[in-house]
């Protein structure tokens, strides 16, 4: 069995690249990162296809001031270049793998070669995604920068990759559950959540005794940032803190400064430093609106802290609920405070539950365990 990825950008797909190469099923990654990149997850040079100009063209529009960018949305323009550009390196293979929003092209030059094709999708169905999103925003009356809500041609291009893709693999039983919904056949889906790295995901002792919520992410309403805040605030919990890490979005800018003085703001850890962010923390919250699957989630079981995470984040593929957290309804401030009081009040109850999450995901949530999960669910397809 050989396999083709392809990717424009990075996302999961050199984890399962890496699983890939080490049962000699995988043929090549099409990326649009460098070379020099993907040795750091093992890949051999002859094993990566570059596209360089996706990366060079995203990161110049970002640079540009707000009202440049608010002008022009390029991700329609650069998702088309990037698949067109990799329909061009495809050869002959048994599977052909790509990221949702680029692989239209792709995906029928891979049928034209003879091979079973994957979308792979790492959030819910895009035009659920785009509802509660634009409910999201409405609700707080805000209006969204253009990359807060999927563009009109991303739908579109995206709608016809679910028609016309042999299989779409995904996260979640949350995003599994909004694609039925939108009457996509679940013979169709593959269901297979994602790991994460226990090597650089770890446990150290806490060194101090503050019952500290940390949220890892972008700080934005998609996340539900707003409801933690709101929570926090009005418990008033002594010798406690809240702690944000993350990049900032525009549009929480003026309700962080309502909060201002309930909330530390880290800014932005690299992924190698995170550990110990979660390590001096107490329990991990994501009260997302929309989550296909929180990495972060696992990141922070593995580091041995207890979760509170919303339906929406496909928590209850990792979560057991009372076991090593909690899974309550997206906007629900009331059950947020209630988790949280909960484990402020019960600390030994606190540790056992992050021992649990962090068995658990040591047990059958590595990279290991995702990539032979779906070499079985490949073998199926064969």
């Amino acid at each position: 069995m050989k396999i083709i990825i392809s990717v424009g950008g990075r996302f999961h797909s050199f984890n399962l690249a890496e699983e890939l190469l080490k049962h000699d099923a995988l043929k090549f990654i099409i990326t649009s990162y460098p070379k020099f990149i993907t040795r750091k997850w093992n890949l051999p040079d002859d094993k990566v296809k570059s596209i360089f100009i996706k990366e060079i063209l995203e990161r110049a529009y970002r640079k540009l001031p707000m009202f440049l960018q608010n002008l022009y949305n390029p991700q329609p323009f650069i998702c088309d270049l990037f698949d067109k550009l990799a329909l061009k390196k495809l050869e002959k293979a048994d599977i052909f793998v790509g990221w949702s929003s680029f692989s239209l092209y792709s995906l029928r030059k891979a049928k034209e070669l003879g091979m079973k094709t994957v979308l792979d999708h790492g959030s819910s169905h895009i035009v659920y995604q785009y509802e509660i999103l634009k409910e999201e925003y409405e609700r707080w009356g805000y209006k969204p920068s253009f990359d807060e809500l999927p563009h009109p041609k991303i739908i579109e291009k995206e709608l016809k990759e679910y028609e016309e893709a042999d299989y779409i693999c995904l996260s979640s039983l949350f995003s599994k559950r909004t694609f039925i919904e939108k009457n996509v056949s679940e013979d169709k889906i593959l269901h297979i959540p994602y790991g994460v790295d226990l090597l650089n995901f770890r446990k150290e002792i806490k060194k101090d005794n503050i019952f500290r919520i940390i949220f890892v992410g972008k700080i934005c309403l998609r996340k539900g940032v707003q409801y933690l805040l709101q929570a926090y605030s009005d418990l008033k919990l002594d010798n406690s803190e809240l702690m944000f890490v993350g990049p900032l979005s525009e549009d929480i800018k003026l309700i962080l400064e309502k909060y201002k003085n309930n909330f530390n703001y880290v800014g932005v850890v690299s992924q190698k430093e995170l550990y110990k962010y979660y390590s001096q923390s107490s329990i991990f919250v994501l009260p997302s609106i929309e989550d296909g699957f929180g990495m972060v989630i696992i990141q922070a079981m593995a580091c041995g802290l207890p979760v509170i995470c919303t339906t929406n984040t496909g928590g209850e593929d990792i979560v057991r609920n009372g076991i090593d957290g909690f899974i309550i309804p997206i906007r629900d401030v009331e059950k947020l405070k209630e988790k949280i009081l909960y484990f402020y009040e019960n600390p030994e109850i606190t540790k056992q539950m992050g021992q649990n999450a962090q068995n658990r995901v040591k047990s059958e949530f590595s990279w290991s365990d995702y990539g032979e999960k779906i070499l079985k669910n490949f073998k199926k397809i064969l």
